[in-house]
């Protein structure tokens, strides 16, 4: 999941191809749907993303009311308006009046403390919680920002990787080799330094023992000459999220599949090539692409059927793209890594959230 800034943007207004009395105000390369006249190419708008809560005198005050997502109506989520793709909301709040938008855009300033917007926290069904224990040595995974937000991460021909982005539930798995220790985790426990307590009938254990990770993280940070080994990988199946690729989270069936691997060595964390290392030892995310970067082509892999089961079962949900060889991007001051979305998946129905 992405971090939540709410911060002012320069519009790109376009008109809406089926609607007289809307228009779409481009931000990054997200779109969402406003009143016709509202905004003008060049001007200043506070964009607040999917995923954000929003307090009811918000909610009300932008005629939002009952229109939101979840249970309480106060989420944001990607909806089809007349047809367009509409992700987030483009506001000028009240609270904001005296505020200089686009002294804050170049600031980089970011208003949802001050909005009281915070950001929403997928439900923890019980086979993914369990006890957890202080872990100050778990690797911990990254926030992956959407490439549509932050379309200049990458540089047009730059050698990148897209690999399919599962729907499941990230893993995260930690093998220390001072004690040869194991710390198993989620994407929120993980962010906090907490580990998941041993439990056989917890689902990320079941799914690291299913496939021996810790044996294989061990022969790695031997081959590796690592102190610390991460490798964080995608469950999945019935049971987990609506989208299964073949599998079933509730038996022995389950799916696992490796999309990432970091190393401590020699005191530095490094990121790796999971099909440079895995291949062969633990299942992967599929591979769909490695060549020079072009955001339409990207765009384009983003969207379709999914290709893990190898039987086309429903939707993709998108792709992570990260370059060949991993650096730095000052464009979101850190790792060079971002994601694209389909956006069927993102309006489908009956979909599923969890951790």
């Amino acid at each position: 999941m992405s971090t939540l800034r709410v911060t002012a943007e320069p519009l790109t207004v376009h008109t809406h191809p089926n609607a007289d009395a809307l228009e779409l105000a481009q931000v990054g390369l997200y779109r969402a749907v406003v009143a016709k006249g509202a905004y003008r190419t060049g001007e200043f708008a506070v964009y607040i993303p999917e995923q954000a809560v929003l307090p009811a005198e918000l909610i009300g005050e932008l005629g939002l009311t009952g229109r939101l997502a979840g249970s309480k109506a106060d989420r944001v989520k990607a909806v089809r308006l007349r047809g367009e793709l509409s992700q987030g909301i483009v506001c000028r709040p009240a609270a904001l009046s005296d505020v200089d938008l686009a002294h804050a855009a170049a600031e980089g300033t970011d208003f949802a403390q001050l909005l009281g917007i915070t950001k929403w926290s997928p439900p923890i069904p019980t086979t993914m919680s369990g006890d957890v224990e202080a872990a100050p040595d778990l690797l911990p995974w990254v926030d992956i920002e959407n490439l549509q937000r932050y379309p200049d991460i990458f540089t047009p021909g730059e050698p990148v990787v897209l690999t399919e982005k599962l729907h499941g539930t990230a893993c995260l798995t930690t093998y220390v080799v001072e004690g040869a220790r194991t710390h198993v985790s989620s994407k929120g426990f993980g962010a906090k330094s907490l580990a998941l307590v041993e439990d056989p009938r917890n689902l990320y254990w079941r799914a690291i023992h299913s496939h021996d990770v810790p044996a294989v993280a061990a022969r790695l940070a031997e081959r590796l000459g690592a102190t610390r080994v991460g490798i964080f990988g995608e469950v999945f199946g019935a049971g987990v999220q609506d989208l299964t690729y073949g599998a079933d989270g509730r038996s022995e069936l389950l799916g696992y599949a490796v999309f990432d691997v970091s190393a401590e060595i020699d005191g530095q964390v490094r990121w790796l090539d999971p099909a440079a290392l895995l291949d062969g030892e633990l299942p992967l995310v599929p591979r769909l692409y490695e060549g020079p970067y072009d955001l339409d082509a990207v765009l384009e892999l983003a969207t379709g059927r999914e290709t893990f089961s190898g039987r086309t079962l429903h939707l993709r949900e998108g792709v992570v793209i990260r370059p060949v060889t991993e650096r730095y991007s000052p464009v979101v001051g850190g790792r060079a890594i971002a994601k694209a979305v389909s956006p069927a998946y993102l309006t489908r129905k009956g979909g599923t959230e969890y951790e």
